[in-house]
């Protein structure tokens, strides 16, 4: 590719709505680089995402393997040096068994922190897009937090506290991986910060995906109607407010946030340990 013709680039591994519009706000003028986990979908977000004027890719990708995250960064830089890195994949415990959701949510986050945080250019900036879930547990201690924070990548799924007896639910195993996100965005700051780059997570609580409505719509809808009566915002949130918190984080304003987490749930949290939510601390502890 000629030289004239480098821009640089906005890698957005995890295609969804929160994913998307953060990208929305952050990739103008800009080469945008989406994935997916097939090829086609990744192909199909990235021709609408042009006809709507962004310059884009898309590219196959599975949060959880090393190879798929340096292929992607591969790709991305092919078209100018990486500017911009949006983590925005993963499972729900809905979705997926433990051992899937360690192995995309805990594992692959860890995976592309770490190798994307060997290329991302001077003055860059990345967001893991975590979740209120990782709040949700009981303090761990040091050890159990250092372990999630600074075990090599490749074994962390090896560490004992995080096997399927003793995790035991997919709720659990989404809670573990979520508050790695946040430990591991603490310690990978120190390595971003090397290459004059930054990087932070953000933990959303209810934000209005498909995947909430349907939540809201479905069996379960009755509990996330009252979580959402019950919580200080008295609402859900939307992709727009999660895309305008990490586009002002990315930018200039917030040139010195790094290594931090944006609880940003309009309260949930806040209610669930010592407001109106109480309860659900007992009920989630047997889910």
């Amino acid at each position: 590719m000629a030289e004239q013709l480098k821009k640089d680039v906005v890698v957005l591994v995890g295609a969804g709505g929160i994913g998307i519009a953060i990208a929305r706000r952050v990739a103008q003028g800009k080469h945008l680089v989406v994935t997916s986990r097939t090829q086609e979908k990744a192909t199909k977000i990235a021709e609408g995402l042009q006809r709507d004027g962004f310059d884009a890719t898309g590219v196959a990708c599975d949060l959880g393997t090393r190879q798929d995250i340096l292929a992607v960064i591969e790709h991305a830089q092919q078209f100018g040096p990486i500017t911009n890195v949006i983590c925005a994949g993963g499972v729900s415990p809905s979705q997926a068994p433990i051992a899937e959701i360690l192995r995309v949510d805990l594992y692959g986050s860890s995976v592309l922190l770490e190798e994307f945080g060997k290329v991302i250019a001077p003055g860059g900036s990345g967001v893991v897009v975590s979740s209120q879930s990782g709040h949700r547990l009981p303090d761990l201690g040091q050890e159990q937090n250092w372990a999630l924070a600074m075990t090599p990548t490749e074994e962390l799924l090896s560490l004992p506290f995080l096997s399927e007896e003793a995790i035991g639910t997919t709720l659990r195993a989404y809670q573990y991986a979520k508050r790695c996100n946040v430990l591991r965005v603490q310690s990978q700051a120190c390595e971003w910060g090397k290459r004059g780059a930054r990087v932070f997570s953000i933990s959303p609580g209810i934000i209005m995906t498909p995947l909430a409505f349907d939540e809201l719509n479905g069996p379960r809808g009755e509990g996330y109607r009252t979580m959402l009566d019950r919580m200080p915002a008295r609402r859900a949130g939307t992709v727009d407010e999660m895309g305008a918190l990490v586009a002002f984080l990315m930018g200039p304003e917030a040139s010195f946030v790094t290594g931090t987490d944006i609880l940003c749930d309009g309260g949930c949290t806040a209610a669930y340990w010592y407001g109106d939510l109480q309860y659900l601390q007992e009920n989630w502890s047997k889910s």
